[in-house]
């Protein structure tokens, strides 16, 4: 099968050469041929930040889409039980690579989602392993969701929340790498971000629940080893659920008193932006609160 060379000049990117161009359609066009999609894997791969319009060259050329899933189906029997090389890992990862741009672009995004390509990343999150391949395959698997969530998108929002990413982002926020929380973390605290998100986990106690209480340890862990980045997501992700009523009044009781003292005064010292939040998170839990005549907030009734 090959490219419509025609077809895909109108929407490559401003600037390339027409030798570079060329390149990128015989590397697309060798997507398609087993023997040769390693390397045209690897060469698309390192260009995909240089050329712009390389997200739709990919979902409009022919087979592209279907050999790109095919790296990644290819590498389930590997997960159970986990035998995934570091080779095996690498070459999925430049194919998830791929597939990011092509839910980063505009263009791809909605066409990406309405084939529930994310579905297929899934597997690999579920992995526990601890090995670097497993690793790396799971950070880069989030960092397609990632680029998803980055755009602010309602329906991407809509898509994730009929999904199980949020507890296969909890489990990775307990118990990943600290890369890997960073990014689990972001796709928590984007999805509560938006309205619709925010509804859903505060619309059970189950859910609040289990995502206040993974918050919780993170925080306590984030005492013993500080991250000031991740400590950042985390703070975003309380504040935001005390936007909620019902979420407001269940933090009152269950706020981890370490971000309520001065144990994160140091790590904190620089970043303005993370102390005004986690100030306004622990005004918004005071506010509202009956106090006795000697200021004491009282238990609610």
């Amino acid at each position: 099968m090959h490219v419509d060379v025609g077809s895909i000049k109108t929407v490559t990117a401003a600037g390339l050469t027409q030798v570079d161009r060329d390149k990128i359609y015989q590397w697309i066009n060798e997507l398609s041929s087993p023997e040769t999609r390693e390397n045209a894997l690897l060469e698309l791969s390192k260009k995909r930040e240089s050329v712009t319009d390389l997200a739709p060259m990919l979902w409009h050329s022919c087979g592209t889409i279907a050999a790109l899933l095919q790296e990644i189906v290819n590498i389930y029997p590997s997960i159970n039980p986990p035998t995934l090389t570091a080779h095996q890992s690498n070459r999925v990862c430049n194919a998830l690579a791929l597939l990011q741009c092509v839910a980063s672009h505009v263009e791809t995004r909605s066409a990406f989602l309405a084939a529930h390509i994310p579905l297929f990343l899934y597997p690999f999150l579920h992995t526990v392993s601890k090995t670097r391949p497993f690793e790396y395959l799971r950070l880069t698997s989030l960092g397609v969701i990632g680029a998803l969530v980055k755009t602010d998108e309602q329906e991407v929002i809509n898509f994730l929340l009929t999904t199980e990413i949020i507890p296969l982002c909890l489990r990775i926020m307990e118990s990943g790498s600290e890369l890997s929380k960073t990014v689990a973390t972001f796709i928590l605290q984007k999805i509560l971000l938006d309205d619709t998100g925010l509804a859903y986990i505060c619309q059970t106690y189950e859910r609040f629940s289990h995502v206040a209480m993974i918050l919780g340890k993170m925080v306590l862990q984030l005492s013993k080893e500080p991250s000031a980045r991740l400590l950042k997501h985390v703070v975003r992700c309380y504040l935001r659920l005390s936007d909620n009523s019902r979420a407001r009044e269940a933090l009152r009781q269950c706020l981890p008193d370490q971000l309520k003292d001065t144990t994160f005064a140091q790590v904190l010292k620089d970043d303005s932006t993370t102390k005004r939040w986690l100030a306004q998170l622990v005004k918004n839990l005071q506010e509202g609160q009956v106090t006795d005549p000697r200021g004491i907030p009282l238990p609610p009734q």
